[in-house]
């Protein structure tokens, strides 16, 4: 099947701002009396803040009412923004903007899929808001990755059928809500984590649209 769409994760794609999530919930969770490492950060991608949250006062043996979470989940949130209203076009990960370029040359389209409520804010920081045909973002879905909501509602709005999408994610969440949607994916990170993925490269520094458009069955 041809490739008429390529949709992409945000973070550890196209930026990378696990470092602040991870600094705003260590902040949350020192100010509750106990500790999460980067170790622990890392089985938070992918995932809503809800259920982040969850899992981080499950780490700290916490069980809170509805109301507190709430009110944690926006504290946190705050502290996250103060570090993504920083961002610049610097942030801007190694060979982001060359893809991009043989994209927009192919004439493909291209959507956002993230679970991220602040990701049209991003992509204004780093001036990339216009780089992207459709922006399927927190605000538009239900569920969450691995659910393959947040791709099929850009494949809908790109007007393109799964079976002709492409998705770049980091996550093993997002890979796997690409295959449940029926899309073929690309891995940015490590094969071994990412095992489900079509193809894994470190970034997309190290991938050129023709290795893309040359993945298996699709064409």
């Amino acid at each position: 099947m041809p490739v008429k769409a390529l949709l992409f994760d945000l973070d550890g794609v196209i930026v990378d701002t696990a470092i602040f999530h991870y600094q705003a919930w260590r902040r949350m969770a020192n100010a509750l009396g106990f500790d999460i490492t980067e170790e622990f950060n890392e089985q938070l991608k992918g995932i809503s803040r809800t259920e982040s949250l969850d899992r981080i006062l499950d780490h700290g043996g916490l069980l809170l009412s509805d109301e507190r979470k709430a009110e944690l989940a926006t504290q946190k949130n705050e502290w996250y923004l103060e570090l993504v209203s920083q961002m610049t076009p610097a942030n801007i990960l190694p060979g982001v903007a060359v893809f991009f370029e043989q994209v927009k040359a192919a004439g493909l389209k291209t959507a956002l899929g993230s679970v991220s409520k602040n990701a049209r804010l991003i992509l204004e920081r780093i001036g990339m808001l216009n780089d992207f045909d459709a922006i399927i973002d927190g605000t538009k879905i239900v569920r969450g990755k691995p659910d393959p909501e947040v791709f099929l509602k850009g494949a809908v709005e790109l007007g393109a059928e799964p079976a002709n999408c492409v998705v770049f994610e980091d996550a093993v969440a997002g890979i796997e809500a690409a295959k449940r949607g029926g899309m073929r994916a690309v891995g940015i990170g490590s094969p071994a984590v990412l095992a489900q993925a079509d193809l894994v490269v470190p970034s997309l520094a190290d991938l050129t649209l023709a290795e893309v458009l040359s993945l298996p069955g699709l064409h």
